[in-house]
């Protein structure tokens, strides 16, 4: 690794628009979670490591139902959402709109509304080192009529930082079309809408998801170069891409980092923002995630300052957050940069 790189982004303030807190959790902590539920069979983070491997998207969505059957009561929800907070801190991450899943919990007798309350609480512990606001996951595999019930519920708790909504889990088997009037709903109600499109399925995902659901922002959207027509509205609109790039490939949704069209949609004007999605079940973080488009896909450090301007550009917060987050990207670049990161 080119050391003075490294460094760079290890210290730049960063935004994350894509990061989901149940796929973010330390593998230290998930393994606390997995003593306390299955003491009889303890797994050490090494095991995890290897479990987190995938052979394909399916696979992964297996796993991630497994991870979160241990996640059972509220206090578990407080747990996890400190010790991702302070994971994000470290890692001079400043700015993070997250998605959960405050209906997938319900077998375990867990209300959306306390469920939110909890992870609020958790995440107030590191308040003072970042900010995290919330993006309620209705999870399309569970089908419109249980999200229109959770939209509902979330609405009694939206002080609580829950700025939006969005559709995760199985693209490849829920098309959006289905979801039109829940986010109807929601943008009635005031919430921000993404939706996860173009990962799992293909360019017709995300055309769903801008024809039936009007979406502020694409989540992923990896496969749009399958559709010209596509890339041209995405250019002509700017709708914000929140992209991925290590993620799709551990879940093999593209071959390799090189294979990745990140670098292509960038260089014909995409708005795209870089995000981790889940970290911890991806071996990744947003650091590698910089990095490994400096290293592989030779983007200059000119080039990760305008990703980072376009997640902060294309963020949910405030105009007041945003010049503050802003204000302290360019300060960073000012006393940071030099001929030689050009």
């Amino acid at each position: 690794m080119n050391s003075e790189r490294l460094e760079f982004i290890e210290n730049m303030p960063k935004v994350e628009l894509h990061l989901h807190l149940e796929g973010a959790i330390p593998l230290i902590a998930l393994k606390e979670l997995v003593q306390k539920y299955d003491y009889k069979n303890p797994l050490s983070v090494d095991d995890l490591i290897k479990k987190f491997r995938y052979k394909d998207f399916p696979s992964f969505l297996e796993t991630w139902g497994w991870k979160n059957s241990f996640l059972r009561e509220y206090e578990d929800f407080r747990f996890i959402a400190s010790e991702v907070a302070r994971d994000l801190a470290d890692q001079n991450i400043v700015y993070v709109e997250a998605f959960y899943s405050p209906g997938s919990f319900s077998q375990y007798g867990l209300e959306p509304q306390r469920l939110t309350e909890a992870i609020r609480e958790g995440l107030n512990k590191y308040s003072s080192d970042i900010t995290v606001n919330l993006v309620a996951d209705l999870i399309r595999d569970h089908g419109p009529d249980k999200g229109r019930i959770y939209l509902e519920q979330i609405v009694e708790v939206r002080n609580e930082g829950v700025i939006g909504i969005g559709i995760g889990g199985s693209e490849h088997e829920y098309p959006p079309a289905p979801y039109k009037e829940v986010y109807k709903r929601a943008r009635n109600l005031g919430f921000h809408t993404s939706a996860h499109a173009g990962e799992a399925a293909g360019a017709d995902s995300i055309w769903g998801a801008i024809k039936e659901l009007d979406v502020e922002r694409i989540g992923h959207g990896t496969r749009a170069f399958e559709d010209k027509d596509l890339i041209e509205y995405l250019i002509k609109t700017g709708l914000p891409l929140e992209m991925c790039p290590l993620s799709n490939v551990r879940t093999s949704i593209i071959p390799d980092l090189e294979s990745h069209p990140i670098r292509s949609y960038f260089d014909k004007g995409l708005i795209v923002s870089i995000n981790s999605d889940d970290p911890k079940m991806f071996q990744t973080s947003m650091n590698e995630e910089y990095y490994s488009l400096m290293q592989r896909l030779n983007f200059s450090i000119g080039e990760i300052k305008q990703l980072a301007i376009n997640a902060i550009d294309t963020a949910w917060c405030n105009k007041t957050k945003k010049a503050d987050l802003r204000e302290e990207l360019d300060r960073y670049y000012a006393d940071c940069y030099v001929p030689f990161y050009s």
